[in-house]
């Protein structure tokens, strides 16, 4: 059992940051890298990149929204339960570098991806401007955490409630025009990732994305998470999750996250009328 030490709710308690005892997969995880967890023995495997990492206190922090069944019952664990495995470090981290002035641009719970990726990109002495977005101010999260992370933070929200009143891709342009920018980095929900790469391209600006598609295995066996990138299949818990973004096939990629869509909802219905257990 991988015991839950820390559980913060935010946003409403819609969002849930859960603290796990994982000593080895602290020990080696690096920014970028996920963990596929399952709360019991008949529960779905779920990928989530870690939001952070504590190889002396041997812990890993998840952070993660109630979408459905599965994260319905990781929120019904409370501290001092634990999850039945956690599995990891897997994936590529990502490939820090010392480039300049490098842009993070995080939305939604995307937010906690981007954390540990952006505080790389700081220690290793880039110049990091950071963007998040949510679609309103009880949403956001981890404002804190990117602040310090990052040299300059720009906070947006959809409905004006906090910071700049609409999307990250606004503040976005506006830093391409009046900085020399190397890199771009976005994480988020993936309409948002489809419209960083948009603005990027236009200004011929390198840029990252991290894809959430459909996971089982992790191991690159199953198939299931296969993205097409620069026109070629790419397995995205091997060979990602980062890819380019301008050579990621975002339209298919969201087919493809639409596809069992009807059976999620129904059994995430049976979950909360009591029907359907654990």
């Amino acid at each position: 059992m991988f015991e839950i030490l820390k559980r913060q709710e935010m946003a409403d308690g819609t969002v849930v940051l859960d603290e796990i005892s994982a000593p080895l997969i602290a020990k080696n995880a690096k920014p970028g890298q996920f963990v596929i967890l399952k709360a019991n023995e008949t529960g779905e495997r779920i990928p989530l990149t870690m939001a952070d990492t504590d190889p002396e206190k041997g812990t890993v922090t998840i952070i993660y929204q109630i979408v459905g069944k599965s994260t319905a019952l990781f929120k019904s664990l409370q501290v001092g339960d634990g999850f039945q495995d956690v599995i990891g470090p897997l994936g590529e981290p990502t490939h820090l570098k010392k480039l300049g002035t490098v842009v993070c641009v995080g939305g939604g719970t995307g937010v906690a991806v981007m954390h540990p990726i952006t505080r790389g990109l700081k220690e290793i002495g880039n110049n990091v401007i950071a963007i998040i977005g949510a679609r309103t101010k009880d949403l956001l999260i981890l404002e804190d955490k990117m602040e310090a992370a990052s040299h300059k933070l720009h906070v947006c929200t959809d409905d004006g409630t906090y910071g700049h009143h609409g999307f990250v891709t606004d503040v976005l342009k506006n830093v391409l025009e009046e900085a020399d920018v190397q890199l771009v980095v976005g994480i988020g929900p993936v309409p948002m990732m489809k419209f960083v790469c948009k603005v990027t391209e236009k200004y011929k600006v390198k840029t990252l994305v991290s894809l959430n598609s459909i996971m089982v295995d992790g191991t690159g066996m199953c198939g299931c998470c296969r993205v097409s990138v620069g026109g070629k299949t790419r397995f995205a818990c091997v060979d990602g999750p980062e890819f380019d973004g301008h050579e990621v096939d975002f339209d298919e990629l969201t087919q493809r996250l639409q596809a069992y869509l009807a059976e999620e909802a129904a059994s995430y219905d049976k979950f909360k009328s009591g029907s359907e257990g654990g």
